[in-house]
């Protein structure tokens, strides 16, 4: 597998990641007190962040092999990933328009990642 297709892969993962990061969120929002204390010893807070840490971690792996400009719009995908642990863990609807913005977001990110392939030929680079 070349280093571009494994960034990509990288910044997947990374996406997978920061998304149980926003779902341990939401589990540690039910029972918070907001103070400093209250946040350090929430145990879905802090795993939550030890997610985010790790997708950071993936996400500037994933940036030393391929563009930013291509590897950045796939962060999108954390919208889909999001849509579906909210329905599988909190009950929450997924409707019509949430299916249109799905399909939309993956339409983009594909548009975006082909516009990003697309390097000049010889004859168009000016002189």
């Amino acid at each position: 597998m070349d280093q571009i297709k494994k960034s990509i892969v990288w910044m997947l993962v990374c996406t997978l990641f920061t998304s149980a990061a926003q779902a341990f969120y939401k589990f540690g929002v039910d029972n918070l007190t907001p103070t400093f204390l209250g946040v350090i010893t929430n145990i879905p807070i802090i795993l939550g962040l030890m997610l985010y840490g790790v997708g950071s971690l993936i996400m500037i792996k994933a940036l030393k092999g391929a563009d930013l400009s291509l590897l950045y719009p796939i962060i999108a995908l954390s919208y889909i990933w999001v849509t579906i642990l909210s329905a599988l863990l909190f009950g929450e609807i997924i409707n019509f328009y949430k299916i249109i913005g799905v399909i939309l977001i993956i339409c983009g990110v594909v548009a975006m990642g082909f516009g990003s392939r697309v390097a000049p030929t010889q004859e168009e680079v000016p002189q």
